[in-house]
C-alpha cells in the first residue's frame, strides 16, 4: 500500500475520533486539538485553566476511544516520588524466604493526568519530569520502561497561587505545548446543560462510546506523521519565528526587544516542526502549509517566552507578543 493511501486512512480514523470525543467534549478546541498532536508527536502537554472546564473528562475519554490505560494523580505538598513512579516492597512466599517486588506507581500508564503539578515540592516535580523524558523509571538500581503512547498531560490552575510550587523555565520547556482551557461560551454552556438532562447522567452513567483507534492504529499515525514532508521555505520560515523572539535578534519586532528577557530555546523549533506536521494530518493534508505552523506557533512558544521585568510590570501578555512575531516575521 503506497503512503499516500495509509496516510489518507490513518486520517480518516483520525476524523472518526474526533467526531466520538465531540460527543462528550463541548468546546474547548484548541485543547482537544492541542491533545491529539501531542498524541501524533509523542510529547506531553501542560494544560492551564481553572478547575471544573473538564480536563480529566477530556484525558479519560481518550483513553476510553483508545482502549488506553488512564491514570489521575492529585499532586499535593505532601506527594512523594514513590507516590509516582512506585516502590520495592517486601515479600514473603510460601517458605518464608522474604524478597522484594516492584509496585508500579499510577505513571505506569498510557494517558497519565498529572492534576495541579505545581502543588508538589520541586522533588516530586522532577521525579515526574524525570520519566516523561526518559520515558523509564529506575528504582533500586534497575530500570522499568514506560509502554508507548505514554503522553502526561499536567494541569495547573492560574488563579490560586498561595501554596504552590511553579515549574521552573527549563522544566517547563520540557513540554511539548501548553493549552489554554477558557470558559465556555453561553451557547456552550448551555450544551453542556442539555447534555445533562437525562436520568441516566445525573447517575453518573458514562455515554456510550465507539472505540474507533486501536493503540496499534495510533502507532502507525505516528510514523506516517513523521513521514509527512516539510519543504525547505517553511523550515527556515520556523528559524525566522524563533529567532524572532529573541531580544537581541535584528529581526525581532518592538515589543521582544523591549519586553522579552529570554526568547524560546531550539526545542521550540522542534516543537514547531513536529507540531505543524501533526496539524497537517488532523487537517488531511498531505504535507505541511504555513497555516500548519501558524496554528501551532501560540502553543508551541507561549511557556517558551521568558518576560523581563518590565513586561511584567506593565503587563504586557506572551499572547501579545506573539502576536507581533506572527504579524512582523515574513513568511516567505
Amino acid at each position: 500500500m503506497t503512503f499516500e493511501r495509509r496516510l489518507a486512512e490513518s486520517q480518516a480514523r483520525f476524523q472518526a475520533l474526533i467526531r466520538e470525543l465531540r460527543r462528550v467534549i463541548v468546546g474547548h478546541e484548541e485543547a482537544v486539538r492541542g491533545t491529539l498532536i501531542c498524541l501524533l508527536c509523542g510529547g506531553h502537554a501542560l494544560l492551564e485553566g481553572v478547575p471544573g472546564l473538564g480536563k480529566t473528562l477530556l484525558v479519560k475519554t481518550l483513553g476510553q476511544l483508545l482502549g488506553l490505560k488512564f491514570s489521575r494523580i492529585q499532586f499535593t505538598p505532601d506527594l512523594m516520588p514513590a507516590d509516582i513512579l512506585g516502590t520495592n516492597i517486601i515479600m514473603e512466599d510460601e517458605s518464608g524466604r522474604r524478597y522484594f517486588e516492584f509496585a508500579r506507581g499510577p505513571i505506569f500508564a498510557n494517558l497519565v493526568l498529572a492534576d495541579e503539578i505545581n502543588r508538589a515540592t520541586p522533588k516530586t516535580q522532577s521525579a515526574l519530569l524525570e520519566a516523561m523524558q526518559e520515558r523509564s523509571v529506575t528504582v533500586g538500581g534497575r530500570t522499568y520502561t514506560l509502554e508507548e503512547p505514554f503522553i502526561v498531560l499536567a494541569t495547573q490552575n492560574p488563579i490560586e497561587m498561595e501554596g504552590t510550587f511553579p515549574l521552573p523555565e527549563a522544566q517547563v520547556d520540557r513540554f511539548l505545548l501548553k493549552l489554554l482551557l477558557e470558559f465556555p461560551t453561553a451557547e456552550e454552556l448551555d450544551e453542556i446543560l442539555r447534555r445533562h438532562l437525562t436520568p441516566t447522567a445525573l447517575d453518573g452513567e458514562e455515554a456510550a462510546l465507539e472505540r474507533v483507534l486501536s493503540r496499534e492504529a495510533l502507532l502507525e499515525a505516528r510514523r506516517l506523521v513523521a513521514q509527512i514532508p516539510v519543504a525547505e521555505p517553511l523550515r527556515r520560515y520556523i528559524v525566522r519565528l524563533v529567532i524572532a523572539t529573541h531580544p537581541d535578534a535584528e529581526e525581532a519586532p518592538p515589543l521582544v526587544k523591549r519586553y522579552v528577557e529570554y526568547g524560546a530555546s531550539p526545542r521550540a523549533a522542534l516543537a514547531l516542526l513536529w507540531g505543524a506536521k501533526a496539524n497537517a494530518f488532523l487537517e488531511g493534508q498531505p504535507n505541511v502549509r504555513v497555516d500548519d505552523v501558524r496554528a501551532v506557533f501560540r502553543p508551541a512558544l507561549r511557556h517558551r517566552i521568558i518576560r523581563n521585568f518590565r513586561g511584567e510590570a506593565e503587563g504586557i501578555s506572551t499572547e501579545e507578543i506573539l502576536q507581533q512575531v506572527l504579524e512582523r516575521v515574513p513568511e516567505v
